[in-house]
């Protein structure tokens, strides 16, 4: 299954993707001799908010978070029909628990949460508060069909550590006997079925090391050997960022949580790397001002911890009428700041190669979901096409590059709330 010559991230990394105990063995045989650090009995000390991951991970010189390096999403099916049964609460949490007791809250360890989709919500007579912004999910531009996750649940697993990832998953689901030394007393699989598994990665060299042979990528190894993503350039600047606290929810029942929506969006680089030179791939991802000015340097480390966006969008139609292209970020900025100059989303996107497809999950967290929807409607660039050059995926961003596979959207609850929540927050 797994060819000893990779080398050992891209052997870790092909270990994830395919999964299973076979994975985990040959995982565990190649992993760090350095001790997964352990988690805690005290659940009291673990942060309410289950998307709290910034404080608990790497940074880079500039203080950029960096998300850790192996990433699996669950897509979760509750068994049987209607409301979950207080015995399957008591029984969701204490499986949740072993991964607290496994497993310290870090990127050496693991960072992770279970969010909940409107349909699972719709199994209660009960609905959830108007205020509460999770609208089932849907195709957000004409150009696409996406497939619609509307699965109960999504478990959201990251590390640095391939084999914890695997050991994890295997411990919700009773595949192992321990995790980590912890013994695996209860399971999920009395409650969950797994609908989809999916995995990914994200850092530096991670993507240049998977890009041979992987469809979506041209001959010849174009991604740079020093960028965290397959289109080459460096993402996640902290200050283009939303902070933890302006996502998370400050009120209703579910106060001290967040709504998350996940997008699957495969990539076809292609004409991205044989037919745009650096000059327009700078224009077309970052903006045009970005390119004239030569602002972006390699990947784009030198932009430190802004990439300088929020001084473009504002001439994005001048922009098009003297260059004839307008850029990605560029449109995408114009609907994610509020009135104040805040960012609304909080990105934490990764690389896949699942089924050998160049994609990229897009993991969003806000306050409410209607704040993506806008901000991917700016990114649509629809309000653009009455300029001449610009059509609804020419020369309009990097949409031509990117088609959506699936999308769906999720109420990450508060910690105390994790567990099979009510619609109202309160015991059924």
């Amino acid at each position: 299954m797994f060819d000893g010559s990779a080398s050992r991230r891209e052997f870790m990394k092909a270990a994830v993707a395919a999964g299973g105990a076979a994975a985990l063995s040959a995982c565990l045989d190649r992993a760090p001799t350095a001790p997964v650090p352990g988690g805690t009995t005290d659940y009291d000390s673990l942060p309410e908010r289950q998307h709290a991951w910034n404080d608990f991970t790497r940074r880079d010189e500039y203080d950029n978070v960096e998300l850790p390096s192996h990433q699996v999403l669950l897509y979760l099916t509750l068994d049987g029909d209607g409301a979950p049964t207080d015995g399957d609460r008591q029984t969701v949490e204490e499986s949740l628990r072993v991964l607290d007791r496994a497993y310290q809250r870090s990127n050496e360890g693991l960072l992770w949460s279970i969010a909940y989709s409107p349909r699972y919500f719709s199994r209660f007579d009960e609905p959830l508060p108007s205020s509460l912004d999770l609208p089932e999910p849907r195709a957000l531009s004409s150009f696409e069909t996406p497939e619609l996750d509307r699965q109960d649940a999504l478990v959201h697993l990251a590390s640095d550590r391939a084999e914890v990832v695997l050991e994890a998953e295997q411990a919700l689901f009773g595949e192992v006997e321990s995790a980590n030394g912890v013994e695996v007393d209860i399971d999920l699989s009395s409650v969950f079925s797994v609908d989809s598994r999916r995995t990914g990665f994200v850092g530096v060299g991670l993507p240049a090391e998977k890009q041979s042979n992987l469809n979506g990528i041209p001959n010849g190894n174009p991604v740079p050997d020093e960028s965290p993503l397959f289109m080459g350039f460096k993402a996640g600047f902290s200050k283009n960022q939303a902070t933890e606290d302006y996502v998370t929810l400050t009120d209703g029942p579910f106060a001290g949580g967040t709504t998350k929506h996940v997008a699957n969006i495969r990539q076809r680089l292609a004409d991205w790397y044989d037919e745009e030179d650096y000059y327009h791939r700078v224009m077309k991802l970052f903006s045009p001002g970005h390119a004239e000015g030569e602002l972006v340097d390699g990947v784009g480390n030198n932009l430190g911890d802004d990439s300088g966006i929020d001084a473009m969008f504002d001439r994005i139609r001048d922009d098009a009428r003297e260059f004839g292209h307008v850029g990605h970020a560029q449109k995408a900025a114009r609907a994610n700041r509020d009135e104040e100059g805040n960012v609304k989303l909080l990105r934490r996107h990764f690389e896949s190669a699942d089924d050998g497809v160049a994609s990229l999950h897009f993991p969003s967290l806000q306050r409410g979901i209607s704040d993506f929807e806008a901000v991917r409607e700016a990114m649509n660039g629809s309000d653009l096409t009455d300029i001449p050059t610009i059509r609804q995926r020419v020369n309009n961003g990097i949409l031509e590059y990117l088609f959506v596979k699936h999308r769906g959207n999720f109420l990450v609850p508060p910690r105390s709330l994790r567990a099979l929540p009510t619609p109202t927050g309160e015991a059924p």
